[in-house]
């Protein structure tokens, strides 16, 4: 059997729009936080895409995050 492998997660923002974001706030963020800010957008992403399906959908709609 043939294990699959998981897939890497793309970057799904853009890290000086996060940089300027939260300079304009006051504050800076660590080298740690855009991996993690990484996984939580992928986290929202894949239970809005498992909403879409239960709802027989394959169009992601706003009210689905």
């Amino acid at each position: 059997m043939s294990k699959k492998k998981k897939a890497k997660i793309p970057t799904f923002f853009v890290k000086s729009a996060l940089k300027e974001y939260a300079k304009a706030n006051g504050v800076q963020i660590g080298s740690d936080a855009y991996d993690r800010f990484n996984q939580e957008i992928a986290n929202l992403l894949n239970a809005a895409f498992e909403r879409t399906k239960n709802n027989k959908r394959k169009t992601l709609k706003a009210y689905d995050f």
